[in-house]
């Protein structure tokens, strides 16, 4: 019977999935490094918690039984469960569902995968990966912390192996306090017409603005004026000074974009960039200071793969608030696309050194001894699957990718000789179990970078 795959849900063979395993985990070493504790939600929430508006969005995976059992009252609570479509809205009901378990400010990071229903293509799928970090307080959480978390993701997107990325931040009570200043009659409305800047023309947007938010086509124009500074320092600043808007808001938002930009740009990265970019709004109602969205270099086409910002109201018990900052990180919308292209693979597929060869049957015990020293020492190994001829042997650990194969030989007095040959250079040499350790890039499989398309470099990372 032929399988077909499953639009939307990708599925990476062995060597990918390594590559994939290894960002992940340096993902969580660096979010660690910073203090971020990993937590693990439910894939379920309630209907009504995972609605928008009190609407219930179309692309929510609804779980239910296909034969519902008891009584019917049990069925129905089944119906009004989903599966989450990201990692705020389950951490959201997780702080308030803990809060009293919690040391606030809490810090928090989340690696998980989610499910939205939507129509499948590059870089968006119907089943992906996130990564999140957040720092969330008790009804106050100072600005600093903005900064900090976004250093942090700076941090965590240096390690990884992946195209340069460019960090664009923008604020918005920046934005707000502008169009307030300019008399715009629905700045809500203003912000969410602004933020399809990167899918509509500006003539397009400009129209939206009058029709939409009721601006006069003068102030859809400064609108836009606004949206076109972009610079990687804070020289906006200045920009939106000259432009002579006078706001309170604005003046705070204008303090706060100037801080995050300074500090995500005072350690020299090497494949990251920071840039206000005022053009960026993140249409969701519940951004309300800084916000930031993230571009690699050369799949500009995925549009952001990451964003993130303030929210002052991640969730209240009625008792208490809960303001928050963090980011996302779209783990499957960027190494999908990467792996597909080639520029990122597994330097094997398989997690073994060595492979023990077995010379015949009656000595497989023997070899299961060797292997057994071995991984005590943590060395990843396997013993061969038949006694073949040596050099089939060899073959079976080439075609799986294992870099070194064990040889033990007992002569007539009952001593035993030890032999491990690298497969990749023919080099055999003595070797003793209980000291040899292949060198440590080939301890474990790790990612294979691929840059350039006439003169093709590989480099381990």
């Amino acid at each position: 019977m032929k399988v077909t795959p499953l639009s939307g849900f990708p599925e990476f063979l062995p060597a990918q999935r390594v590559v994939e395993r290894e960002v992940i985990a340096s993902l969580a070493h660096t979010f660690e490094l910073h203090g971020f504790a990993g937590i693990e939600t439910r894939i379920v929430e309630p209907l009504d918690r995972l609605a928008k508006g009190g609407e219930i969005d179309k692309e929510i995976y609804v779980l239910r039984r296909l034969q519902a059992e008891g009584e019917s009252a049990a069925a129905d609570a089944d119906k009004q469960l989903g599966l989450h479509f990201d990692l705020t809205v389950p951490f959201a009901r997780y702080v308030l569902e803990h809060a009293g378990h919690l040391e606030f400010p809490f810090r928090r990071y989340q690696i998980q995968p989610a499910w939205r229903g939507e129509r499948p293509q590059e870089g968006r799928y119907r089943q992906f990966t996130q990564a999140d970090v957040d720092i969330v307080g008790r009804d106050v959480l100072p600005f600093h912390h903005d900064v900090e978390v976004m250093r942090v993701m700076v941090d965590a997107l240096e390690a990884l192996p992946i195209p340069p990325v460019s960090f664009q931040f923008n604020n918005r009570k920046l934005i707000q306090g502008f169009y307030r200043g300019i008399g715009v009659p629905d700045v809500t409305a203003a912000i969410r017409t602004i933020d399809k800047l990167d899918k509509l023309p500006e003539e397009a947007v400009a129209e939206m603005l009058v029709s939409d938010a009721g601006a006069t086509p003068e102030q859809a124009a400064r609108c836009l004026e606004l949206a076109t500074i972009r610079v990687p320092d804070t020289s906006f600043v200045a920009k939106v000074r000259a432009l002579g808007v006078t706001d309170d808001l604005l003046d705070e938002g204008l303090a706060e974009l100037a801080a995050v930009v300074e500090g995500c740009s005072s350690v020299d990265h090497q494949s990251v960039t920071v840039e206000a970019n005022l053009r960026i709004a993140r249409g969701l109602d519940y951004y309300t200071g800084t916000v930031v969205e993230i571009f690699m270099a050369g799949y500009e086409r995925l549009k952001s793969v990451g964003g993130g910002g303030r929210y002052d109201a991640l969730a209240t018990d009625g008792r208490a608030t809960y303001p928050g900052v963090g980011v996302s990180f779209g783990v499957s919308r960027a190494l999908v696309p990467l792996v597909a292209d080639g520029v990122l693979s597994g330097t094997r597929s398989v997690p073994s050194a060595v492979l023990v060869s077995v010379a015949d049957e009656a000595s497989r015990p023997e070899a299961d001894d060797i292997a057994a020293v071995l991984r005590a020492r943590g060395i990843p190994c396997e013993v061969a699957p038949s006694a073949a001829k040596f050099g089939k042997q060899i073959r079976h650990a080439d075609r799986r990718g294992i870099p070194y194969v064990w040889f033990a030989t007992t002569d007539a007095d009952g001593v035993t000789t030890h032999e491990v040959k690298d497969i990749r250079s023919g080099n055999q040499v003595p070797a003793d179990p209980d000291s040899w350790k292949p060198p440590a890039e080939d301890l474990r499989p790790t990612i294979r970078v691929s840059t350039g398309s006439t003169n093709e470099m590989e480099q381990d990372q």
